[in-house]
């Protein structure tokens, strides 16, 4: 049978009689645990107050040294955390002097491919200061070892710069991520000896320490290495 226009359905009306049922049942629901929890007696609150803990006695800690606590030490002049250049060397690659110097952003970045695009990223991480120093031995062999620290507010650039240097090689004791590596293939350019090099990578805490070892022989797998490990125990 069909329902005249205008006229609500029975299913309709049937379901809005329903729904009016429900929540009458709701409130009247309501209004009985309403009463119920009015006549109950009310349950005490747990008292605030807690034992009264022992202080301990006696003196704190002694506090540690400027040897023993490495924060005092890197916060000073990071050029004394420098190896020191052995006796009968001359200036290498950087004339540093014997007790190294500072380094720039500028001169950090120069030594890279892409200095611009590394200026910008040096910035970026927050680069704080750099130090090196530099020594060459006769005419074949030199080195520089660079350390450059970073604030760290934001990111943990030392660890990046120093871990993206690193795949392979040899790991450097003491250092946990450290790598050093040695270039059997040497860089060869006309009208000169060929040059052979050899590099290491480490960080510890906010100082990212680059070694860089170059000769016109071979370079052994020893002696950077002992220059890595050295530098690595004075950070």
């Amino acid at each position: 049978m069909e329902v005249p226009e205008g006229r609500p359905g029975r299913g309709r009306r049937t379901a809005s009689l329903i729904a009016g049922a429900v929540v009458l049942g709701l409130v009247a629901g309501a209004c009985v645990g309403y009463l119920v929890q009015a006549d109950r007696e009310p349950t005490p609150l747990p008292p605030l107050s807690q034992a009264v803990l022992a202080q301990a006695k006696g003196e704190g800690p002694e506090p540690l040294s400027a040897a023993q606590d490495r924060q005092v030490r890197t916060d000073g002049d990071l050029r004394k955390l420098l190896l020191k250049r052995p006796k009968g060397t001359r200036d290498g690659t950087y004339k540093a002097g014997d007790d190294g110097r500072w380094m720039s952003l500028s001169e950090y970045a120069d030594g890279f491919r892409l200095p611009g695009n590394i200026f910008k990223n040096l910035i970026g991480d927050e680069f704080r200061r750099a130090a090196v120093t530099s020594w060459a031995e006769g005419t074949t062999y030199s080195v520089a070892i660079l350390l450059v620290q970073y604030r760290q507010e934001e990111t943990l650039a030392a660890a990046g710069w120093a871990e993206q240097s690193s795949s392979g090689g040899w790991p450097i004791s003491g250092t946990g991520d450290g790598v050093a590596y040695v270039y059997s293939e040497p860089e060869r350019e006309a009208g000169y000896l060929p040059v052979y090099s050899a590099v290491a990578h480490a960080w510890r805490g906010d100082i990212a320490m680059e070694v860089w070892i170059s000769s016109t022989k071979p370079i052994p797998k020893g002696k950077i290495l002992d220059l890595a490990e050295r530098q690595a125990g004075r950070l």
